[in-house]
């Protein structure tokens, strides 16, 4: 069986709460079966929200604080942070988390260089990147692993792009930026 699409948006510090509930009223208006929402929230029947702490320098495109195996591009870029210990945790979980589900697992590829730029990288980069994480996948954890493992594109992905991007073999799905804030 083939891995199942994935969308999420990413809003950073963006939106309003006005806007917020704006939004989710327009995705719970959508026609979207049950088994296809990752979780459900008691207030809003299929639209999952989920947030880092708050990061008291404003609002817009910045990722705010978390632990060191979550912390976004702008963040360590903001405040200089050393990398080497993403890199570390990243690779921990790969080897040293027991998941019984791989279909479950998203990786999300978001280039540097395109987040937030309104650059986005052309369907044969994303490709050759997806390709080469799910080969890394395979020589290194399994074919099985491999081949149940979504991997998302995140980078100024919009409505225009998504479509040529979604047709590359490796590219199961999006975590979409400003563009999941417009309704």
């Amino acid at each position: 069986m083939g891995r199942k699409f994935f969308v999420g948006g990413n809003w950073k510090c963006n939106g309003t709460s006005g806007e917020v509930k704006k939004i989710v009223s327009t995705l719970n208006e959508a026609e979207v079966p049950s088994e296809d929402v990752v979780e459900k929230v008691s207030n809003w029947s299929n639209v999952v929200l989920a947030y880092e702490p708050v990061w008291a320098i404003g609002t817009g495109k910045v990722a705010t604080p978390a632990q060191a195996q979550e912390v976004h591009f702008e963040l360590r870029k903001w405040l200089k942070e050393n990398v080497s210990a993403e890199v570390a945790e990243a690779t921990r979980i790969i080897y040293g988390e027991k998941v019984s589900n791989w279909s479950n697992v998203v990786l999300a590829y978001e280039p540097v260089w395109a987040i937030g730029t309104g650059k986005v990288a052309t369907p044969a980069q994303a490709q050759e990147v997806h390709f080469e994480l799910r080969k890394w996948l395979k020589e290194n954890v399994s074919a099985e692993v491999a081949e149940a493992t979504r991997i998302i594109y995140g980078g100024s992905v919009n409505g225009a792009n998504c479509k040529v991007l979604a047709t590359q073999p490796d590219v199961d799905g999006f975590l979409v930026g400003g563009a999941s804030l417009k309704t």
